[in-house]
């Protein structure tokens, strides 16, 4: 998927900002020795999955003519001969827009003061996408509906990139950069009011994604159901897996001076509970 190339552009831009070390106030940690790899093996996944999807070659007419629908999964049956490219235009809005939504995080005053560290959890958060997305797509075949439609144009048909119906990537990464923007607030903001706003529209714009792809011819729906799973699952674990620990038993040396004037040096334990 050509748009995939948006996540790359979101690199660069960001991974020249510095994540800084973090006040206690932020609910998450930043650390280099792990989220360094965990950025080279999503931008590298990406990036071989892309070579790897190159690869491909164009559908030929014999191939087309051999498809047949009564050997579609049960389930996905129905829509094999969908297409409308209505639909499919109409898919890229919410798509693209979803990008945007993280960035309102901007706005909030306790995520923004700590931006660098949000945006280097967003980029990874894309390229954990990217890279399943892209190596799937790239090792799978699977033709997408349209393929099955006598309606389609023959030259969208026989495209290579109609044999990239496994999975659906517009839905993946919808739904990882809305249910990260959810997460990520309300991380922030545990007693905000609007953290209900936030959770509704990660959980029903992916599905408005899914509906119009749909539609399009573009997947099945068991392509869909695995791409809503895993954006959303990436969206909101990234965060989670960097929460903060914070550990409630600490030990640490203290100094005090005993009633003869001496000073006594010992270890001290607090717990919090």
């Amino acid at each position: 998927m050509q748009r995939l190339t948006l996540y790359f552009l979101l690199s660069v831009v960001f991974l020249s900002l510095e994540v800084r070390a973090q006040t206690s106030d932020s609910p998450y940690e930043w650390n280099w020795k792990i989220d360094g790899p965990w950025l080279a093996a999503g931008f590298g996944g990406t990036a071989g999955g892309l070579l790897i999807g190159r690869e491909k070659k164009d559908f030929t007419e014999a191939e087309l003519n051999d498809l047949e629908k009564n050997d579609v999964f049960v389930l996905d049956r129905w829509a094999a001969g969908n297409y409308d490219k209505n639909a499919d235009l109409i898919s890229e809005y919410p798509f693209y827009g979803s990008f945007a939504v993280p960035f309102a995080l901007l706005f909030d005053k306790r995520a923004n003061n700590h931006s660098a560290q949000v945006l280097g959890l967003y980029i990874e958060s894309l390229s954990t996408t990217s890279a399943l997305f892209t190596i799937t797509a790239g090792l799978t075949n699977r033709a997408r509906p349209l393929t099955y439609s006598e309606e389609a144009p023959m030259g969208r048909r026989m495209r290579k990139n109609s044999k990239r119906s496994f999975y659906s990537g517009h839905v993946a990464a919808t739904a990882t950069a809305l249910f990260f923007a959810a997460k990520v607030y309300a991380d922030f903001n545990p007693d905000s009011p609007l953290r209900p706003y936030f959770w509704t529209a990660a959980f029903a714009i992916p599905v408005g994604v899914s509906y119009f792809r749909l539609k399009a011819g573009k997947h099945f729906l068991t392509d869909i159901v695995l791409g809503y799973t895993l954006g959303a699952l990436t969206g909101y674990l990234v965060p989670e897996l960097h929460k903060r620990k914070d550990s409630s038993l600490s030990v640490y040396p203290k100094i005090e001076r005993t009633p003869f004037g001496e000073e006594a040096t010992s270890l001290a334990v607090s717990f919090k509970f």
